[in-house]
């Protein structure tokens, strides 16, 4: 059964019975457990109110840092319940909001581990980075979902990776890379979450990709440097041995020509759709 030998990995909700905990935020909103309930669902999962022996997957609804201390409150049994169950060789994973999201999307996340402290109190521990990749499995192309533009306006992160255009170039990008035999990936668990990333030889690339269309250049290409820089730094202090690119893919040539050369500054390579040069 799925989350019986996860690995550290849960790979997706298919197949898992899951229970909730908490409070719910999806890719940061808000969410009440009917609509957690009903978006498993259609990741073919099954969900239950209590937790029981068939229970594969909690979903931890408050912050993974945060040490739970009611034992008398649901979602603090529901944690009990599945660290006794993993004592007994019954191993049942552990996901937090993000990881939640991160499944809904169809990408791997962490599997928590879980703590025991005074009390008979448990609190989930964030899985740590791993040490030795950087790169998750392949790629696929996600279908874009609809939210108001008062949404959208909230998490400048994210509103990029809500549209059409941003899908539709991360899918030209994957065509581009896989008739040159390259393997789009995604990124690895507790990795940086770079949108798409490829490796030539020991060479290691990890691209952040914005979309322009009904956005402002500057706005987009600034956040996207920003981004990328981020995770190129991240990655190269938890992997000092292995050789990283950054790069930033736009859905098309920016108007801006100035563009070109702040990026090779930054030591960033800059490419667009549909041709991708040096990429």
């Amino acid at each position: 059964m799925p989350g019986r030998t996860c690995r550290g990995t849960v790979r997706s909700l298919s197949g898992h019975t899951i229970c909730f905990t908490g409070r719910v935020l999806v890719d940061g909103e808000r969410t009440v457990r009917s609509r957690c309930e009903e978006l498993a669902e259609e990741h073919d999962a099954d969900t239950k109110t209590d937790f029981s022996r068939k229970i594969t997957l909690v979903v931890y609804g408050d912050l993974a840092s945060k040490v739970v201390t009611d034992s008398r409150r649901a979602y603090s049994s529901k944690l009990v319940d599945a660290d006794t169950s993993r004592n007994e060789g019954h191993h049942v994973c552990v996901v937090d909001a993000d990881g939640f999201s991160k499944l809904l999307k169809r990408r791997p996340a962490p599997c928590l581990k879980l703590r025991r402290s005074g009390g008979g109190r448990v609190r989930p521990v964030a899985a740590s980075p791993t040490t030795d990749e950087v790169l998750g499995g392949p790629l696929q192309v996600r279908r874009p979902g609809r939210r108001s533009s008062a949404q959208l306006t909230l998490d400048l992160s994210h509103l990029d990776k809500a549209t059409s255009a941003h899908e539709a170039t991360v899918g030209a990008l994957l065509v581009h890379l896989s008739g040159r035999g390259v393997e789009v990936r995604t990124h690895a668990p507790g990795a940086p979450a770079f949108d798409a990333g490829w490796s030539r030889g020991t060479d290691v690339f990890i691209a952040e990709v914005k979309s322009l269309t009904g956005a402002r250049e500057d706005q987009q290409i600034r956040l996207g440097i920003g981004q990328v820089l981020d995770y190129a730094h991240q990655l190269r202090t938890a992997h000092p041995g292995r050789r990283l690119h950054p790069v930033l893919v736009l859905e098309k040539r920016p108007v801006g020509p100035r563009w070109s050369s702040l990026a090779q500054s930054a030591g960033i390579r800059l490419t667009w759709a549909p041709g991708f040069p040096d990429v």
